[in-house]
């Protein structure tokens, strides 16, 4: 290896090396071979696909409860979040069970060797995930100008603009995620290195950096700021509602608060799993581009994802 070229892996990284090949294929000069590993980062994948059937089950019966109800139409973001999740589950049951065969790849296979290393270093799949990501933060935003800026959000949260909120949080992680692969990407001696040739290891501690304060801490601050100001409204709106029930209860400003609260609560419970499940794969993906003597362990990856 040169000086001026650094390898570091990222949590996106794949290492598809195979040892002890059981079966072979040969198709038109194109030879790809498989074989089944049965240590813990096969249960993990395993575990992984599972929860990926699971997830896509449960956003596709939530899509099609919100086409049913028409409430896809009103609620534009939460209905985008939920088609984001759901392609992110797909990709993770597509992307894990190829990688449970543990591909082989050599021969000119031409656009499929692009096809299967998109796939195999996951970068079609966390397009989705950084599209959720970003998605999740316009919500946050939504709820804080509607609550905490009522005369903002009327000016603001106009459909045109959710529009925009949604094509972006889809153009500009797909913009990313593949800017990022075509550039550390590489297949060699029938191995898929995805997101793992840097060139320069101030460029990958640089993105390291970049990637954890842009996907950790940027949220993190939107959440705990946005959320605290909605509670803090919330909470005041409650007790003058309490002062005036004495002058009759009114009946649909209660249901319209009682709905407006469900969805805030439902919101922050998901962004207190989104810190909960994501700070650690962030954090272990930040170390491994900082610290240039670690490299990825493959059961680590599997364990920090398999949380997130």
């Amino acid at each position: 290896m040169s000086e001026n070229s650094f390898f570091t892996i990222s949590h996106l990284s794949v290492a598809m090396a195979t040892t002890d090949v059981d079966e072979s294929q040969t198709t038109s000069g194109n030879t790809m071979m498989s074989s089944w590993s049965r240590g813990a980062d096969f249960y993990f994948q395993c575990a992984i696909v599972f929860i990926g059937v699971v997830g896509a089950a449960a956003n596709a019966l939530i899509l099609y409860a919100m086409v049913v109800s028409k409430q896809h139409k009103k609620q534009l973001l939460i209905f985008n979040q939920n088609v984001l999740d759901l392609c992110s589950c797909l990709l993770l049951v597509l992307t894990y069970t190829l990688k449970l065969y543990n591909i082989y790849l050599t021969g000119t296979l031409g656009y499929w060797l692009w096809l299967y290393m998109l796939l195999l270093s996951e970068s079609l799949m966390w397009c989705s995930i950084s599209g959720s990501t970003i998605n999740l933060m316009s919500i946050t935003v939504e709820r804080y100008l509607k609550v905490v800026r009522p005369v903002w959000g009327k000016k603001l949260l106009r459909r045109s603009v959710k529009y925009v909120a949604m094509t972006f949080a889809w153009i500009s992680s797909i913009v990313y995620n593949m800017s990022l692969v075509s550039s550390t990407s590489d297949v060699g001696d029938g191995v898929c290195y995805g997101y793992v040739i840097w060139k320069s290891r101030v460029t990958a501690v640089i993105h390291g950096i970049w990637n954890f304060v842009s996907s950790c801490v940027i949220v993190l601050f939107i959440f705990i700021f946005c959320y605290g100001r909605i509670l803090v409204v919330i909470r005041r709106q409650a007790k003058v509602m309490a002062n005036h029930s004495s002058h009759g209860p009114n009946a649909g400003q209660s249901h319209l608060n009682h709905v407006q609260s469900n969805v805030i609560k439902t919101m922050i419970v998901v962004s207190a799993f989104y810190c909960i499940a994501w700070v650690p794969e962030y954090v272990y993906f930040l170390l491994v581009h900082v610290n240039p003597n670690l490299t990825l362990n493959e059961s680590g990856h599997y364990a920090v994802l398999f949380v997130s």
